[in-house]
């Protein structure tokens, strides 16, 4: 409740404090970080959801987006999923995958992940809401590792699942995930299989766009490496 109290006496003054905003929502994400039955609900009927989801718009305020869009991922996380989204998180972590701050895309990526992975139907919400070129730009032009083996991660929620997503939301990716395959980052390389093997485990024009990229060859060379996550 005090928690809420200082965000409405922030909402009242019209002065938007940054490091208020930061120390709330950093609360609220360590209130959702508990192992074992974090109290969501008590979160939700606070209140609290709004707030959090505005601050994911405090553009010059990247800290404070980080910890709301941490907040936001840890009530992602449980089986409120669709409430979040049903309260309108998707679109303000799509503009964040774009942020100045690896951080906050990072986060970001994080959490439309998790909603992605939740159901095919909200990682269809995901998918219209144009949330892979933005994703895809991350994992061509990571601003780091953690942030490269999240989004690559991310991608794979995006496209899994039956029924599959439309051919034409996922087809994008595949020349990033190819060159993820390319590389030497071993966890995003199994994440980045099983992306390739979702969207080819489909028709025959779900195969024809996975050849099409070359990706033959490499496939059977990683057949003979020795990594038994690999293969």
């Amino acid at each position: 409740p005090s928690l809420m109290k200082q965000l409405h006496d922030i909402q009242q003054s019209g002065v938007m404090d940054g490091d208020k905003l930061k120390t709330i929502a950093q609360a609220f994400r360590k209130i959702m970080s508990v192992e074992n039955n974090p109290p969501v609900n008590e979160v939700l009927n606070s209140g609290a959801l709004p707030f959090l989801i505005n601050m994911l718009s405090l553009a010059d305020m990247p800290l404070v987006q980080f910890e709301a869009a941490w907040a936001l991922t840890n009530v992602a996380s449980t089986d409120k999923t669709a409430v979040v989204v049903d309260a309108g998180v998707i679109p303000p972590l799509v503009q964040l995958l774009t942020s100045t701050s690896p951080d906050v895309r990072e986060q970001s990526a994080w959490c439309l992940g998790n909603i992605a992975g939740d159901s095919t139907a909200l990682r269809d919400v995901v998918l219209a809401s144009n949330a892979m070129q933005p994703l895809v730009l991350n994992i061509i032009k990571p601003g780091s590792t953690s942030l490269f083996s999240n989004c690559v991660w991310a991608l794979s929620n995006f496209c899994r699942g039956k029924p599959q997503p439309e051919l034409s939301q996922v087809e994008s990716a595949i020349p990033a995930i190819v060159d993820v395959l390319r590389g030497d980052n071993e966890d995003a390389r199994v994440d980045a299989l099983w992306a390739l093997s979702y969207i080819s485990d489909g028709g025959e024009e779900h195969i024809d766009a996975v050849l099409k990229s070359n990706v033959a060859p490499l496939l059977v060379e990683l057949l003979g490496e020795e990594s038994k996550t690999l293969t």
